[in-house]
This record gives structure tokens, sequence and C-alpha cells, in this order.
């Protein structure tokens, strides 16, 4: 796994940025915790629609593109939800915390950057966005075009996790978690994400 920050910001705006929840590893400057003022929202044709969602969630899992891994996600995390490729909107009008998620393939990716600069826009409902996890789409080792691509799409979210592939799932197992440190990491930074750390409101 890999976990970075926002390239896409500079240091001043990242002077103003708020504190992280401690125990995720993430040194304070240099993260976008809100939407941005100035950014092009996307095409409407690459935009996330929104979704009501009933009930209620630690975190819910938004999928950029169909066979993201939502529900593989969803299922190692206590207390989180899918969305349905779709962002949230709460019945009672509460602003949600959201992981989106995405496969490392072109296709995948490119639909991550169009929900992130979505987000960054301010086109996306309010929410609070965790960050963004990319899975491998297949064994090995993902090509460096694709790993250098990830990096900057993952630029545009607070968090980037990137997690190995995890053979058992072709296979229809769902072992919880993976065995990879990769996850197990990612799932400690989740738990800490969602349940330490205040929903903050976008004005």
């Amino acid at each position: 796994m890999h976990q970075s920050l926002n390239p896409w910001i500079t240091r001043d705006a990242a002077d103003s940025a708020h504190e992280e929840a401690p125990g995720t590893h993430l040194p304070p400057e240099a993260v976008i915790t809100a939407p941005l003022k100035g950014m092009v929202e996307p095409d409407t044709a690459d935009r996330l629609g929104h979704r009501t969602m009933p009930g209620t969630a630690t975190l819910w899992i938004t999928g950029a593109h169909g066979g993201a891994g939502e529900s593989r996600i969803a299922e190692l995390l206590d207390g989180a939800r899918v969305t349905d490729h779709c962002w949230p909107v709460l019945q009672d009008g509460s602003t949600p915390r959201v992981l989106l998620v995405c496969r490392a393939d072109m296709r995948g990716l490119t639909t991550a950057r169009n929900a992130l600069t979505q987000w960054a826009s301010g086109a996306a409902p309010t929410l609070d966005l965790l960050g963004l996890a990319v899975l491998a789409d297949a064994p090995g080792k993902t090509p460096k075009a694709l790993r250098d691509f990830a990096a900057i799409v993952g630029g545009g979210a607070p968090r980037l996790w990137t997690l190995p592939w995890v053979e058992a799932w072709r296979h229809g197992d769902t072992p919880t978690p993976p065995p990879a440190r990769e996850y197990h990491r990612f799932i400690t930074d989740l738990a800490v994400l969602a349940t330490d750390t205040p929903p903050r409101t976008h004005h």
C-alpha cells in the first residue's frame, strides 16, 4: 500500500488545512479537506450521480465505476455501506463520511479523476471525503505508467491508498482482512478516520 498527500494544491492553501486525526500517519501540511475555489467542474456526463441513502453508516463506500471493488471494501470495514456508484445524500441532512474507490486500470483511474474533480469543484453534494483507495486490477506489479497516473489522480484526494491484488476474491473467497500488510494498514487508517474525525460541514 502507498498513501500520499495532495500535490494539487500549494503550501499556502495547505497551511490553513484542518489537522488530521492521530494514527493516520499523515503530516499536517498539504492535505485538501474541502472543495477548492476556482476548480472547474467536469462535464455532466463525467460526474457521479447523487443518491439519497436511507439509514446510517460509519462510512459510505462510493465506487467511481462498475467493478471498482465497492462491495469488497465495504466488507472489510466495520459499519461501512456501499452507495452504488453515487455520491450519498443523507436523509437527516448530516454530512456523510465517504471513501472513493476505483481499480488501477486506465478506465478506473480516469473515472476516479473525474469524480475527484467533481468533488473539488464543489459540484458534488456536501460530504466528508476521506480519500481514494485504488485496488489492483490484476495480479503482479502494476505497470509504471499506471502507478504514476494513480499518484497524480490520488493527488486530488485527501489521502491515497493503493491496495494489492487479492487472488482469493477471484475465486469467491472473502478472507477478512486479506493477509497483505497493505490491507491491515488501510483498515486501521479507516477505522481511525471514520470514528475519530468529526464530520465537517463545507460551506
